[in-house]
């Protein structure tokens, strides 16, 4: 018998939900990854330090980090609709000020716009894929996989627009993002969604405080967003600063890097409800800290590629695969998500000052050297959520022995 997919459950409303997340995700990529391929171009032009950058970038994981608290608490009380439209407005204005001005201050301001839309799309996604496909490993790996599908689009709308329109196409590339974050806001508008959060006793709790499983899942996502945020937003400017190969071929290795995780995530989505979840953190945590250690031990810059993929691929159902995790704790309560986007929001804000101040006082490789730091840490929260399935799954064994 053939299983019946997440998908073939839904009727017809919750389909159109579903392909309108996907839709907004995949601008979602786009525009969450492109600030790496725009670093070292704004950086050339605006004539910034590696700390500026690096504040930059972790500017925009700020805005990530405040839309995941604001993402979880407006909806609460002003209708969920919109409130995500208003804070999918911020991208407009963010990329819009990064476009007429190279003033530090206002920059930093873009980049927080940024992430604020950003985090806010994610928290919303995430939560809607995961009510409407009750928690399904697959569905949720899919939703990336779109974002992967943006992602891996984000270098080449860069060099398509350089191409044609010189120095000044990387803002040709922020204006072409500003029109499908606009049409992402129409689509939202077109949405059919409860437009009241349900008031009851756990609406407003914080009760998951206390469950041990919140704060291994909240490890594993603050070690990973810091480990993500990093190799994204700094991988093109230390490949070109080292002077392993040129700009553009740097550019084609960040798009390979979500080449790579579209097809690890749409693997996720495939057999991700046929694995343990554990399993799956442990495969995936791994295979990161083998690719990285690999690419940062090499000058070979076929190595280098092959490293890069390997990254992406491992990467690919880390973060999908933690939240379906605690998908459970999400649904009962509404502020679980928002806290837990917080707590790993941070590590991708200090991940990336730290990369660009140790990039500024001992080069791009001690910089970049850090990254391992954070992986060291994945590895051992995954390791302990394994246990705590185990132990979980003995327990679960053992009360079913006892009601026979």
């Amino acid at each position: 018998m053939v299983k019946e997919t997440f998908y073939s459950k839904l009727d017809k409303q919750e389909r159109y939900i579903l392909l309108c997340c996907f839709f907004v995700f995949a601008v979602n990529g786009l525009y969450a990854m492109i600030l790496g391929s725009f670093l070292p171009l704004i950086s050339d032009e605006y004539g910034l330090s590696d700390t500026m950058s690096g504040t930059l970038l972790s500017a925009h994981s700020l805005g990530n980090l405040a839309a995941g608290f604001l993402a979880g608490i407006i909806p609460v009380y002003l209708d969920r609709k919109k409130a995500i439209i208003f804070l999918c407005s911020f991208v407009v204005v963010g990329f819009s000020i990064m476009m007429i001005s190279g003033n530090p201050v206002l920059l930093i301001l873009a980049f927080l716009f940024t992430g604020i839309s950003r985090g806010s799309i994610s928290n919303f996604n995430n939560s809607v894929v995961n009510e409407v496909s009750d928690s399904s490993p697959a569905a949720l790996s899919f939703l990336h996989s779109i974002f992967a599908v943006g992602a891996l689009s984000a270098p080449f709308l860069v060099i398509i627009s350089s191409r044609l329109f010189g120095e000044t196409g990387w803002k040709v590339a922020a204006g072409v993002i500003v029109a499908l974050a606009l049409l992402s806001m129409i689509l939202f508008s077109k949405m059919k969604i409860d437009d009241k959060t349900v008031k009851n006793a756990k609406v407003t709790s914080y009760a998951f405080l206390k469950l041990k499983s919140f704060w291994t899942g909240a490890g594993i996502l603050f070690f990973y967003l810091a480990a993500e945020a990093c190799i994204n937003g700094w991988m093109v400017k230390y490949f070109v600063d080292s002077n392993l190969m040129t700009t553009e071929y740097a550019q084609v290795l960040a798009s390979l890097l979500w080449v790579a995780m579209l097809a690890g995530r749409l693997l996720c989505a495939y057999y991700g409800d046929f694995f343990k979840k554990g399993t799956l953190l442990l495969l995936t945590c791994s295979g990161t800290a083998i690719f990285y250690l690999l690419l940062l031990s090499t000058t070979n810059v076929r190595l280098i590629t092959f490293a890069i993929f390997g990254v992406g691929f491992s990467m690919a159902g880390i973060y999908p695969t933690i939240i379906a995790a605690v998908g459970k704790t999400v649904r009962t309560y509404p502020m679980a998500l928002g806290t837990l986007l917080v707590i790993g929001g941070l590590g991708a804000i200090i991940m990336p000052m730290v990369t660009g101040a140790l990039s500024d006082a001992f080069g791009i490789l001690a910089g970049m050297s850090a990254v391992i730091v954070a992986i060291v840490f994945l590895l051992g929260f995954a390791g302990h959520y394994i246990l705590e399935e185990k132990k979980s799954g003995k327990r679960a064994a053992e009360g079913m022995e006892n009601s026979i």
